[in-house]
């Protein structure tokens, strides 16, 4: 028989990614404001960040009674990534920071006071069997590149490694199944250090430090004579951060979700609480597909949700099992809607997102919203699944 054979490509970038940075940020605030007023259903975050070359701009629409030290909260995530020095092209020493921060709408507010969702969208969750955590397997060994790139920065393994930086994984599928890495790429800002004078490229000893020592131990069995390695393609990464490119929050949708595996609303998830449906809805259809696929109702599940501003119930659940269910479709739609509350409030009290201690909002910043166990990620328990093992009994 014939294998059936393709190839599927995700990506990712470290926590110094301007973009992240602006994540961060914006998630920053939000765990500020829920930590000081966690019961309080009244406060409200849609939180934006904005970072160029020596300046950072925060903005946005805050209802609150916290006081949020701006200036000092982004300085210290600035310092805890790794912009500590002018050589990275960003200093959290001497960078502009602009504070726009006004109040949310009332007109909003009106809808979201009575229990209503806080704008209207689609938004999607999944869950597959490709990997432990139940994800698609390129997003997680593209996250999983970009943990180590910042690791072996951090540890000084590799001190010339900068805070900047990218990865890229296509897997080869067969029979639907992931087999090989057909290619690596890894793009990591780096000083002087590694410049070979000759050739004012970045040193082939260098390009071989790092796939030795990032991209084989991520990748390890995935790996074979075949696959290809596209280190600092360019030849070089000197400039990077908000030097090199601005950043914003919300760009980066696609990496915080499922790699391009499936669709996605459109929605950014950062510096929103949870009363955005644009953030918890998303959650809580990761929630559902995991628990469905945990307790062996489909092999591979998405889930679409949609809802409309100031109406608590969501418009449409759909769902997909691309032929792995071991129910039909609408019946599994039947037993979402049975058994899991999708209004607003129901998000927040069944995945307590109210909740922000340790930084819970800012961890899931950076390496993905999904896939990740720990303090926080409520979204990825399993604690539903003997409730739901009876329906396919």
């Amino acid at each position: 028989m014939s294998k059936n054979k393709y190839l599927f490509t995700s990506e990712s970038v470290t926590e110094g990614h301007p973009d992240k940075v602006c994540d961060q940020i914006s998630d920053g605030v939000l765990d500020e404001v829920l930590r000081q007023y966690p019961d309080d259903p009244s406060e409200r975050v849609a939180c934006e960040t904005y970072v160029t070359m020596g300046l950072l701009m925060i903005g946005g629409e805050i209802t609150t009674k916290a006081y949020v030290d701006i200036h000092k909260m982004c300085r210290n995530i600035l310092k805890d990534i790794g912009y500590t020095h002018p050589k990275y092209g960003f200093d959290y020493h001497t960078c502009a920071i602009l504070n726009a921060i006004h109040t949310q709408s009332p007109d909003i507010a009106m809808g979201v006071d009575a229990g209503g969702a806080g704008d209207q969208g689609m938004m999607f969750g999944y869950a597959c069997r490709e990997t432990p955590e139940l994800m698609p397997l390129p997003i997680m060994l593209a996250h999983k590149l970009c943990q180590r790139l910042a690791e072996v920065r951090k540890k000084g393994l590799l001190g010339y490694l900068g805070p900047d930086g990218k990865s890229q994984v296509t897997i080869e599928y067969i029979n639907g199944k992931p087999a090989r890495a057909t290619s690596v790429v890894l793009a990591s800002q780096h000083t002087e250090t590694v410049v070979d004078k000759k050739t004012d490229m970045m040193s082939e000893d260098a390009r071989r430090e790092i796939i030795e020592k990032i991209a084989k131990p991520v990748l390890k069995d995935y790996l074979d004579k075949n696959t290809k390695f596209y280190i600092n393609q360019t030849g070089k990464f000197l400039v990077g951060g908000p030097q090199s490119d601005t950043g914003m929050t919300g760009r980066k949708i696609v990496v915080d979700t499922y790699g391009g595996m499936i669709p996605h609303g459109g929605g950014a998830f950062s510096g929103k609480d949870p009363t955005k449906v644009d953030r918890s809805a998303a959650y809580m259809a990761r929630y559902v597909t995991k628990n469905l696929v945990s307790a062996g109702v489909a092999d591979k599940l998405m889930i679409q949700l949609a809802y409309v501003i100031g109406k608590a119930e969501p418009l449409s659940v759909m769902v997909d099992t691309y032929g792995t269910g071991r129910l039909s479709d609408g019946k599994i739609v039947k037993i979402i809607e049975d058994n899991f509350d999708l209004t607003p409030g129901g998000i927040i009290r069944a995945l307590k997102l109210r909740s922000s201690s340790n930084g819970r909002y800012r961890k899931t910043a950076a390496y993905g919203h999904f896939g990740r166990e720990g303090e926080g990620f409520t979204w990825e328990k399993t604690d539903r699944v003997k409730d739901l093992k009876k329906f396919i009994k």
